[in-house]
């Protein structure tokens, strides 16, 4: 297998909104990474994954770009920015910036142009736009967010397709002008320094032109079949590799949702010229009914860990993946995957031995590493999520109450991952001396950073010391990964391996002790999340062997 930097870093993600407000307004900004780099270098991750800090109007919190060249003023200003990548090269830490070119926001200059009446101007052709049918919109096709994924715009008498909010038209790459506006992008900030990009929604950008109607009954299947993998997506990424990224030593990570594992190396192929790694998403759906997030259906790890044997074998030595169990989009993975009550350290801990030990590059989302859960808000006004909000009108309409709906947001909503980093127990977390732009969660004064520090068996110091067991096992990082008794109900173990090392890791996904169903002899104990092992696992009880 061929060996790459970006395969060994450890990436640490940050919304930027939520991580540390340095100026008093509320909102998380560069300023506040700035006071908290030492933070992420003593937690010994290597690259930082920055969601959006572009200039926007935040429909959907940056991911509705006004300007690629901007920093929005609420985050600080450029200089800030440069800065902020000098100091984070001084600690040996990279810059992953979050590249969002599926759509902009309808205030970009660009569509403030395209949606101009008439269809000779130059900007017409940089989105799509479509004539009606039947006095609707073009097809039949619904946005991520909910509602249709057309909107009308009488001056035009024409409408125009946005796979995500109203505010975030998609941008038509059939478009030559569309590309090269996008590599000028990618070139302004590479050639400031930056290490490379994850790219959102990347498998959407080509598009199937005839625009028929889809069974939406199934919306995971429209993603796959219809939102995703278009005709022209892997001429669309080996040209902007071709032409760009591949003129630069920077890793590119393409979200990769409707990518299937025998699609997988087309994206991410040693041979393709196209994207470094992809980071799927099959995982975070094993508890998503036919609707999506808001029709849950009960979590199986028999499924789950079939699905990462299964990745692991699609990809194989040719390509690569980021492994991670919690971002931006999904809710907080001690409460979605463990127990975030009675076993929240120890499953917390459990967790991030799953994540460092897996092939692949791992991603840890800020806050995973104290074990911050979800958020339990008792009213729809206190969500900001355009998701959130966009499927309330939704299930309103179709008389389901508040209370009903709460229940389904406090487990699948997006803002259970969004709420400030839980920096201490004084106000408002320590994230900031004015008023949160979202409510700080109330557990924080049991759950933050200065708790972990000074306790002596935190989920904070066990992620530590599983980063830097990664780092000095580069069989953690390259060897082969064997699931062993995949039948088994509760326990999750695996073998990882190459010609210098061999490495058992046993972790069981259940409230119960369950005795060890695999042999141990050669081995010997490495690193556990429970003190002392035992002849069983105990509830939540992660343990590390070696040989």
């Amino acid at each position: 297998m061929k060996k790459h930097w970006w395969k060994e870093a450890i990436i640490y993600q940050i919304y930027p909104r939520s991580f540390q407000d340095s100026n008093g307004d509320g909102i998380g900004d560069l300023g506040g990474i700035l006071q908290r780099l030492d933070y992420i270098s003593d937690l010994g991750t290597d690259v930082i994954w920055l969601n959006p800090i572009y200039d926007s109007p935040n429909d959907d919190n940056g991911y509705d770009i006004s300007d690629y060249y901007t920093v929005h003023p609420e985050f600080g200003t450029m200089a800030q920015f440069d800065h902020l990548l000098e100091e984070l090269h001084r600690r040996d830490i990279r810059l992953l910036m979050d590249l969002v070119v599926n759509h902009t926001s309808d205030e970009h200059a660009w569509f403030v142009q395209s949606k101009q009446p008439g269809t000779d101007h130059p900007y017409h052709d940089f989105y799509f736009w479509k004539e009606g049918k039947n006095g609707g919109p073009p097809n039949n096709w619904q946005s991520f967010f909910g509602g249709p994924a057309w909107t009308f715009v009488p001056a035009k008498n024409m409408w125009y397709l946005h796979l995500f909010s109203t505010k975030q038209p998609d941008l038509n790459w059939e478009n030559p002008q569309v590309r090269e506006e996008v590599k000028k992008v990618l070139r302004f900030w590479l050639d400031k320094g930056i290490d490379g990009f994850r790219m959102d929604v990347i498998p959407c950008i080509s598009k199937h032109l005839d625009f028929a109607d889809a069974d939406i009954s199934n919306f995971g299947h429209v993603i796959e079949t219809v939102y995703s993998n278009g005709p022209r997506v892997h001429e669309f990424l080996r040209e902007l590799n071709r032409d760009v990224l591949s003129h630069y030593d920077v890793m590119t990570v393409g979200e990769g949702p409707g990518i299937t594992m025998d699609r997988a190396n087309l994206y991410v192929g040693h041979d393709r010229g196209e994207l470094d790694m992809i980071f799927h998403l099959d995982h975070m759906a094993v508890d998503h009914g036919p609707g999506g997030r808001f029709d849950p259906r009960p979590k199986d790890l028999l499924e789950f860990k079939q699905l990462w044997a299964g990745w692991d074998q699609a990809i194989g030595d040719r390509g690569w993946l980021s492994v991670f169990l919690d971002n931006h989009d999904f809710p907080r993975m001690v409460s979605r995957f463990a127990d975030d009550k009675k076993h929240r350290i120890a499953s917390a801990k459990m967790l991030s031995m799953l994540i460092l030990t897996m092939r692949g590059t791992p991603c840890i989302y800020f806050g995973s590493e104290i074990g911050m859960t979800n958020v339990q808000f008792d009213s729809i006004a206190d969500y900001r999520d355009v998701e959130t909000l966009n499927f309330w009108k939704i299930m309103q309409a179709k008389g389901m109450s508040e209370q009903d709906y709460l229940q389904l947001v406090q487990s699948q909503g997006r803002d259970n991952v969004r709420t400030p980093m839980q920096w201490d127990s004084s106000s408002h977390a320590g994230f900031t001396d004015g008023n949160p732009w979202i409510r700080v969660n109330p557990n924080y004064e049991q759950i933050n950073v200065q708790e972990d520090r000074e306790a002596s068996d935190s989920v904070l110091l066990f992620y530590q010391q599983m980063i830097a067991m990664r780092k000095q096992y580069e069989t953690l990082v390259y060897g082969a990964f064997e699931l062993l008794v995949g039948a088994h109900c509760e326990l999750f173990i695996y073998d990882r391996i190459d010609d210098q090392h061999h490495f058992r890791v046993l972790l069981n996904f259940s409230n119960g002790a369950v005795d060890i169903p695999v042999e141990l002899d050669g081995f010997r104990y490495l690193l556990g999340n429970l003190p002392d092992p035992t002849e069983v696992l105990r509830p939540w009880e992660g343990q590390l062997w070696i040989k």
